[in-house]
């Protein structure tokens, strides 16, 4: 036997998936939300001179005909569905020759910029700062003002010891411990503390009401948390009538007297999709269009640049952004499609949730949609991903509607989210003499037909934040909880 080294050339066919920038954004816009849209077609509106926003104010007609989901006839309690066809959702048409290319201009705005300075909201640090240029006169107390400003929090608290500011700024740590003591009097009052109970014994000896009893419950807000009447009542001296008193003064306190100048707004959910009742009672699903960015591909800029260009690079970089411009076009019409066939299936799934409540939410998984519109499941589970639906019984992330099953005793299966949502209505309505265990909880529910075992029982109920029974029996024998 011989073996022969040497190089070789051998020719190879293989397969391989590739995915193209274009391909990639796509899958991209379909997991974004409409206001993520937006902003990516305010972006490619400034690169490409080919795309054009429409301004058309007027409101877009309904479609003329529409998609019935459902043909079961029943009366206003039980409807089928309606699909708006996405004719009018997204326009996304051709602009006629000679029209303007780009996005429009800037408005013109008069204010002066001392106008602009007052509406822009006054942060946290921006009070204190004002503040403490009144509160102190001595450089060296205005530099440690200013050093615990910059290390505040969005709550308020500032939880670094005097002895580290004073070794970092290099003075005397009594110094530091009376600008603290002023600053914590600061508008709101209750800043610059290093916990919460801190944060509370300031604002009650602010009110004069930082007395030996109220100062051991602050000691003890652990046992507050945990509903330990007997123990508070024996390490505050004090009788019931009393303790409850200062638990109701201690309620009507800041814990976090920082977090109303938050520098950040909550944002607002905008939802994506929405539905509503036709005059004939049945379901409509539509994009929302406040949110929907309407392009256009101009063709007549196009022809006009083709003619003057000169150069291969000129045509070369036209035809890149007219291929670009009709593949935006293209995959804002898929998206807006693919949404509304994914949201209207959930729809049709959950009609008993939207006719008559969570209790009859049912078990849906991403495979079960997936399957009926004839897609994938990952194609699924990116359209519902960021994505809000606007119903009549609230604004719903579309992952909610998605549950695990839970087993019946008679074969059938119930949505875990409805029997939270029952374990939370039995919680409720329980009575003081009356706390339900967790077992009992169990008992109740295989009565109903639901097959669960306690520790799920007991999972459901810390991920509603309900307390154990014990917990649910003392808080339950004082009312001012």
């Amino acid at each position: 036997m011989s073996f022969s080294l040497g190089p070789r050339l051998d020719l190879r066919q293989s397969q391989s998936l590739v995915m193209t920038p274009q391909l990639r954004q796509a899958i991209k816009l379909l997991q974004s939300s409409n206001l993520e849209v937006v902003a990516f077609v305010e972006e490619e509106l400034e690169r490409n001179p080919l795309l054009e926003r429409e301004e058309n104010d007027a409101p877009a007609e309904p479609p003329p005909d529409e998609r019935h989901l459902g043909d079961t006839p029943a009366p206003r309690e039980e409807t089928p569905l309606d699909l708006h066809d996405t004719q009018n959702l997204y326009e996304a048409t051709e602009a006629p020759a000679g029209g303007r290319a780009g996005g429009s201009g800037f408005e013109e705005d008069d204010r002066g910029i001392d106008e602009l300075a007052r509406e822009r909201p006054r942060s946290l640090r921006d009070e204190l700062a004002e503040q403490a240029r009144l509160a102190f006169g001595d450089p060296g107390e205005r530099l440690i003002a200013g050093q615990m400003i910059a290390m505040i929090d969005a709550a308020g608290r500032l939880p670094v010891t005097d002895a580290a500011i004073a070794a970092a700024l290099g003075c005397a740590e009594a110094m530091v411990a009376g600008v603290r003591r002023r600053m914590q009097r600061f508008e709101p009052v209750g800043l610059f503390c290093r916990d919460l109970a801190e944060c509370l014994a300031v604002q009650l000896a602010e009110k004069n009401r930082l007395d030996p009893a109220m100062q051991a419950l602050l000691d003890n807000l652990d046992l507050l948390a945990r509903r330990d009447l007997p123990a508070l009542l024996r390490l505050c001296g004090v009788d019931i009538a009393d303790l409850t008193d200062m638990i109701a003064e201690i309620r009507r306190l800041d814990p976090k007297p920082g977090a109303s100048f938050d520098d950040t707004p909550a944002a607002t959910l905008v939802p994506d999709v929405l539905m509503r009742r036709a005059p004939d009672g049945s379901w409509l699903l539509e994009l929302n269009p406040e949110t929907l960015p309407r392009v256009l591909v101009n063709r007549g800029f196009h022809a006009t640049a083709h003619v003057a260009a000169r150069t291969r690079e000129e045509k070369a970089f036209l035809a890149e952004k007219l291929q670009s411009a009709n593949w935006l076009v293209k995959s804002l019409e898929q998206r807006a499609s693919t949404i509304l066939k994914v949201s209207a299936e959930i729809v049709r799934r959950q009609d008993g949730f939207f006719q008559h409540g969570i209790a009859h939410l049912r078990p849906l998984i991403l495979r079960d949609v997936a399957e009926a519109v004839e897609m994938h499941e990952s194609t699924v589970s990116r359209v519902t991903a960021n994505k809000y639906i606007a119903t009549p019984r609230g604004t719903f992330e579309l992952k909610f509607f998605f549950t695990t099953a839970i087993a019946g005793t008679s074969g059938e299966t119930f949505s875990a989210e409805a029997i939270r949502h029952r374990i939370r209505g039995m919680v409720d309505a329980e009575r003081p003499d009356d706390i339900l265990s967790d077992d009992a909880i169990v008992e109740v529910l295989r009565q109903e037909g639901v097959d669960i075992a306690r520790r799920t029982v007991a999972k459901y109920r810390d991920a509603l934040r309900i307390p154990s029974s014990v917990q649910r029996k003392r808080e339950k024998a004082a009312p001012v909880f």
